[in-house]
């Protein structure tokens, strides 16, 4: 293999590729990127068995060939290269590539290609295009509250799956929770992903996506079978396992008859949680009390070790008075998604579930469980 490439267009590419390479690997050829030269171009692409990713960039391709080197390492040479350098990559079908650029030169040791491991996709049942500003506010409203709990392993994902409402129609609907709270985020259905059963796509694979998006108009091509999932975003082609689970009703514990209704300054409340949670303990929860009366709203926070602290701020409550207790850490949480300039809370009691939104139609919408405080 001889080819020579545009240093900005290769570590465009390695750095799409590069990051779904585990540094510990069991089988040494994960660690490496598969490089397939031919015609006018690279074929890029790295695995872990879960996820794996192609990409494809321009070249001048004197000799074809295939081979695999270290993902980690040459995606750090080619960083540190002059910016706009050409990059010259060239085997001699044995266990060495040469890598030159202006008088740098590098001898990267290579492994076989045939053991390379291909996630074989399948066939796909849907398939549609969302635009990439919808599907990055999905993922960005309802990320946060992805399970880190291994033993859970069915929330330690996104749930994505297509509902029918009888007053928006068909949605889009993604839904992310780890027992403690619950995000919902919904569009509407893309033509293709209508009566698509929920999937639960992996949150390694949903932070590849996010980064992936960064920064791209336009459309992404989502394919989805019983098992696999795959986005293609412009040249970058993510293929994806699926987390195998039944993902919990949801809609059961979404509070249906939160009647109590309290309207506060989104960023006023932030600060004033944020504040007087600095001395909340975390053997406690980092719990924040909320009492409502008399039109204020008072925050107070108590830690036998180093003291409390309280805050009040004035708020629309539409009850004489309230209490219940927040983990201080998960309100942040939700109150950072809000885009309206009052954040709308509605509660039942202090033991049962309250529900967070925006003011107005909103697309989203959080469930918090309360805290004994």
């Amino acid at each position: 293999m001889k080819v020579t490439l545009e240093r900005n267009h290769l570590l465009k590419s390695l750095s799409h590729v590069h990051r779904v390479v585990e540094r510990r690997n069991t089988y040494p050829i994960l660690a490496n990127v598969l490089f397939k030269a031919s015609d006018d171009h690279v074929e890029l692409r790295a695995t872990d068995l879960d996820i794996e990713v192609t990409e494809s960039v321009p070249a001048m391709v004197s000799t074809p060939g295939t081979t695999t080197v270290p993902a980690h390492t040459l995606y750090e040479i080619v960083r540190k290269l002059a910016d706009g350098a050409e990059v010259r990559l060239e085997t001699d079908g044995g266990e060495n590539m040469v890598l030159t650029s202006g008088r740098s030169r590098f001898n990267l040791a290579c492994l076989s290609p045939d053991s390379f491991p291909d996630l074989k996709s399948g066939a796909f049942a849907h398939e549609f295009d969302v635009p990439a500003a919808s599907l990055r506010e999905l993922i960005e409203r309802t990320q946060f509250a992805i399970s880190n709990e291994e033993t859970r392993y069915y929330l330690n994902g996104i749930y994505f799956h297509a509902v029918d409402n009888s007053q928006s129609g068909s949605l889009f609907r993604a839904v992310a929770t780890d027992g403690h709270r619950m995000a919902r985020a919904e569009i509407a259905a893309p033509e293709g992903a209508k009566g698509m059963s929920g999937i639960i796509v992996p949150k390694k694979t949903v932070g590849e996506v996010q980064k992936l998006l960064d920064g791209i108009d336009g459309d992404v091509h989502v394919e989805v079978s019983d098992t696999k999932i795959r986005f293609t975003v412009g040249p970058v082609v993510l293929l994806s396992k699926l987390i195998e689970g039944t993902f919990p009703d949801y809609d059961r514990v979404t509070p249906k008859n939160n009647e109590k209704q309290m309207l506060v300054d989104r960023g006023a409340f932030a600060v004033a949680v944020d504040r007087v949670s600095t001395i909340a303990s975390d053997r406690g929860g980092k719990a924040v009390k909320l009492s409502a009366h008399d039109g204020l709203l008072e925050l107070s926070v108590t830690n036998p070790d180093h003291g409390t602290a309280s805050e009040e701020l004035a708020v629309d409550f539409d009850i004489d008075a309230f209490e219940i207790g927040f983990n201080a850490r998960y309100l942040l949480d939700i109150i950072g998604q809000i885009r309206s300039e009052s954040a709308v809370f509605l509660f039942n009691d202090a033991n049962s579930p309250t529900l967070v939104k925006e003011e107005g139609e909103a697309n989203a919408l959080y469930v918090l469980m309360p805290m004994r405080v």
